[in-house]
């Protein structure tokens, strides 16, 4: 069973159902209800289809009901995206913070969002056990609702232990001592024909060539490559004066 719920109250918007149903799919979540939405269909409508982008059987499995009481049933710690009234209310938390705490309990967790114009009332946040606060710039913290969704979905899933990240290409193979000898051998010829490396006087550069292709830990399509160059290093060069 899906151990968080997503809750929009009063919305006005048909995208931002939409969008807050692909934020929350993404991120590994399925239980969303609506409280007295604007449009009773909004669940159907074309825009916030098209704004699920694939997340519709989010649309499809979501509820709507009449009043965030309703929406909290089964929840056993509502946390409200919200400021803390001035009189009184429920501690605000940074969502990081408060997740830490949160994800080793047993909790029904439900996140609470307001509506796009107005956002929570009073009444709603006292409902809440706390108040969670996105970190923004301090001259413009304005969120679009389906933003704080995923904000707030990312950090609950990270929280919870995550996603891991899947490379989607295979890791290339890495180049044996064999085949870095004999590249450093034929680098050795090309760097004596263009009269970089006398043989006579060699000193310590190809020792030092050697050691900076360890480091490098060249793959197999780099050793390739740099044979390449190697190759056209030999290649002979006509006079400068007929060079084009």
């Amino acid at each position: 069973m899906d151990p968080t719920r997503f809750i929009l109250l009063n919305t006005s918007h048909p995208g931002n159902v939409g969008a807050t149903a692909r934020a929350m799919k993404v991120m590994g979540f399925a239980d969303l209800v609506l409280v007295a939405p604007r449009f009773a269909d909004v669940l159907i409508q074309e825009e916030t289809v098209a704004m699920a982008s694939g997340a519709a059987d989010i649309l499809v499995r979501a509820r709507v009901v009449d009043t965030l009481a309703e929406a909290l049933d089964g929840v056993t710690f509502a946390c409200a995206t919200a400021m803390t009234p001035r009189d009184f209310g429920p501690p605000t938390h940074a969502p990081r913070e408060l997740f830490t705490m949160l994800a080793g309990s047993e909790h029904r967790v439900g996140f609470v969002f307001g509506s796009e114009r107005f956002g929570m009332n009073n009444d709603d946040v006292y409902r809440c056990h706390a108040c969670l606060s996105i970190p923004t710039h301090p001259d413009y913290g304005s969120l679009n609702l389906a933003q704080a969704v995923q904000l707030l979905a990312y950090d609950w899933r990270q929280a919870l232990g995550g996603f891991g990240v899947a490379s989607r290409t295979t890791p290339p193979a890495q180049a044996d001592a064999a085949a870095v000898q004999g590249l450093l051998a034929h680098w050795q010829e090309a760097l004596a024909d263009i009269g970089f490396l006398d043989p006579a006087s060699p000193k310590k550069l190809m020792p030092r060539l050697n050691q900076l292709f360890n480091r490098a830990q060249l793959t197999s399509d780099e050793v390739h490559i740099l044979r390449g160059v190697a190759r056209a290093m030999q290649k002979p060069q006509p006079p400068r004066g007929q060079q084009e």
